[in-house]
């Protein structure tokens, strides 16, 4: 496989975008670390808690969150290059598409029969979190703004930072 088939990104706007969508998912696994961080505490010794599994999986958490957080920075950014976006009103819906198509991926193309499908499916899914899962509403609600801050305020970020590698092409 050649590589020129990857649309070109500017590195600084992975990067940043990496940080932002890291910061914006940190919201949702922060809980998870906060609670790590006080059985380190906890532990008797820094070398017993290193061998535990607790470190071992906030290590993978954060690594795979990292990871993901990257490649959904280039992802966006290599759409906004290939739909050639440039207004923040762009940015905005197509970040709202991103959000729509990953929220309900069984809905296949997004039209506005299909949007209204994708938002009765993630209403229902945050129905079923309440009632079914027993979640605390305030877990879901930081979670989807999450979500929100990952699609649409990624793309909004990334057009006001610029992803083009050479504007003059």
């Amino acid at each position: 496989m050649s590589l020129h088939y990857l649309p070109p990104v500017k590195p600084s706007a992975i990067a940043l975008g990496t940080v932002f969508n890291h910061v914006a998912s940190l919201a949702v696994l922060g809980p998870a670390f906060g609670d790590t961080y006080h059985r380190a505490q906890a532990a008797n010794s820094k070398e017993e808690f290193v061998k535990s599994k607790e470190a071992a999986s906030a290590a993978a958490a954060w690594g795979t969150s990292l990871a993901g957080s990257a490649l959904q920075s280039y992802g966006v950014g290599a759409l906004i290059n290939a739909t050639g976006t440039l207004s923040y009103k762009g940015a905005a819906y197509l970040g709202s598409l991103i959000f729509f198509a990953s929220s309900a991926p069984s809905v296949g193309s997004l039209n506005s029969v299909n949007v209204r499908m994708a938002l009765l499916m993630r209403f229902i899914k945050f129905i079923a979190q309440i009632v079914t899962e027993k979640r605390p509403l305030d877990t879901i609600a930081v979670g989807a703004l999450a979500r929100v801050f990952e699609t649409v305020g990624l793309s909004l970020f990334l057009t006001w930072w610029g992803t083009h590698t050479n504007p003059f092409e």
